[in-house]
């Protein structure tokens, strides 16, 4: 028999160790041998493990901010990092990371290297970064919030309201939702931005900064940093937030299409238990105070804070996400694509977007919430803010936060409005009631003095109350949301001396007004 050569043995040897090797690694990851002391989940540690795919390409990773508005999903994920407690793990199959990086730059550029899948933005907003995003085809999935009192603009001693900023220094985060709110907030008073002096900045933070150093009138600012101004700057006051403004500033997640198209199924999964997550926290104090505890190891800030942060939000449920995305055609209400729309425009006209913007059709892809079915009450959408009936001497009185005047042609002595007078209405009004839908609006009617002074304030009143009239039948508007006031002669824009002046006089103003 021929003896093994040297050689041999050893070879032998190096296939029976790489077999046993082999074979070991197989019967672990098959469960038939324990690994450690975490055998059959019985992990010694409180905390939940990472999940086995948590370092895979199958972890779904959406890039987030120090917001409230997010609350949904990390409640739902039970925390920032993929995990085993993950009810998305548990009771769909997949994993999900939020990563946090508030350097917006940088998260975007990780966005666009596949290191990051789902990114947030403001739907206000989006139109100026599109045209830089045409190469990846970006969509929008769902809306995580409204913004309710996380964005505000502070203002100093002696402004008290939009009228009184015109020609003042405004420091303002440019193409962001900073700015959106302030273009909103001005045509609420009449105004546009060439009627003050915009002092930019690199964010809502420096923004703050500019107005605590007291080197600005006005600063628009994100909520803790409102109350911190009024603090440093003695005398300051916060103007007017997204509490009242409560339709402006939309948060949203969008993917790539390819990557949509491909994972289609576990965004679906991931957008139903972020809805879930959403309503419950809505609906429970116990689930908002958790979420509280989950952001506040997540973002790095007290509890206190995050609970705070959750408070300045609506998270956005699956009925408002039907509303968002026009999918109930029986909304009257602000959505994605008016919103969309409406600040495409604006940024147009600034001359601050270069190059084309797609339409809303083309960037919103609803296919998630359409492929959803949740119901109950804690889904369903946000319902319209109850309006208390408000006596007729009292609200003469209310503060008015912005006046907007709107030339509304009457025949003389009538009251009735015809279609022109309704198109402009609708044209300069209705979008800024509905945008600021948390707050009151009162309809002041004024005349020229032609005739006398009694008749006039008369006439007056009922042309105002023409105008409300429209607003509850058409806009579907709450009658106690409406204040109607007829001034007559009494508030003139211009001389009665010319033809032109009296004209300027005959007019309806509309103003938010103060709680």
């Amino acid at each position: 028999m021929a003896k093994l050569t040297t050689f041999s043995k050893l070879l032998i040897v190096f296939l029976v160790v790489a077999g046993a090797f082999f074979g070991i690694r197989y019967a672990t990851n098959s469960g038939l041998i324990g690994s450690g002391t975490n055998n059959q989940g019985n992990n010694s540690s409180s905390e939940p493990s990472r999940s086995s795919s948590s370092n895979s390409d199958d972890v779904i990773k959406i890039g987030v901010v120090t917001w409230g508005g997010y609350a949904g999903g990390q409640y739902f994920n039970e925390g920032f990092a993929a995990n085993t407690a993950s009810r998305f793990s548990k009771e769909y199959g997949i994993d999900v990371e939020f990563v946090l990086n508030d350097d917006f730059d940088a998260s975007l550029n990780a966005w666009k290297a596949g290191e990051i899948d789902l990114h947030w933005y403001t739907i206000d907003a989006f139109p100026t970064i599109l045209p830089g995003l045409e190469a990846f085809d970006p969509v929008a999935l769902f809306q995580a919030d409204w913004s309710r009192g996380g964005d505000a603009i502070v203002v100093r001693r002696g402004i008290r309201t939009v009228a009184d900023l015109k020609g003042k220094k405004i420091a303002v985060a440019e193409l962001t939702p900073s700015h959106s709110f302030l273009i909103w907030l001005l045509d609420a008073g009449g105004l546009s931005i060439d009627d003050v002096e915009i002092v930019k900045q690199a964010s809502a933070i420096d923004a703050a900064a500019a107005f605590k150093s007291q080197q600005v009138d006005a600063a628009v600012v994100w909520s803790p940093d409102d109350e911190l101004s009024i603090r440093a700057v003695p005398g300051s006051r916060v103007l007017e937030s997204t509490r009242s403004a409560s339709n402006i500033i939309a948060d949203f997640f969008f993917a790539k299409r390819e990557y949509v198209n491909a994972n289609r199924d576990k965004l679906q999964k991931l957008y139903e238990g972020w809805m879930r997550g959403a309503a419950e926290i809505n609906a429970s104090a116990s689930a908002k105070g958790k979420a509280g505890k989950i952001l506040a190891e997540g973002l790095g800030i007290p509890e206190a804070d995050a609970i705070a942060a959750i408070d300045n939000v609506r998270l956005a449920t699956h009925g408002d996400n039907r509303n968002f995305f026009g999918l109930n055609t029986d909304f009257q209400g602000v959505d994605g694509n008016g919103l969309y729309l409406r600040m495409t425009n604006e940024y147009q006209k600034l001359g601050v977007i270069d190059g084309k913007v797609p339409n809303w059709r083309q960037i919103s892809m609803p296919t998630l919430i359409q492929r959803t079915e949740l119901s109950g009450p804690d889904n369903e959408a946000e319902a319209s803010k109850t309006f208390t009936k408000v006596e007729a001497s009292e609200a003469k009185e209310l503060e008015a936060i912005a006046s907007k005047p709107v030339s509304i042609n009457f025949r003389t002595g009538e009251h009735v409005l015809d279609e022109n007078a309704k198109y402009i209405i609708d044209r300069e009004f209705v979008e800024i009631a509905k945008a600021f839908a948390n707050a009151r609006i009162r309809i002041e009617g004024n005349t020229d003095n032609v005739g006398s002074r009694t008749s006039n304030i008369k006439l007056s009143e009922l042309r105002a109350q023409s105008v409300a009239n429209y607003l509850i039948k058409e806009h579907n508007m709450s009658p106690n949301r409406l204040i109607i006031v007829g001034n007559g002669p009494d508030k003139p824009l211009s001389s009665n001396n010319t033809q032109d002046g009296k004209a300027k006089n005959r007019r309806t103003d509309f103003q938010l007004v103060r709680e």
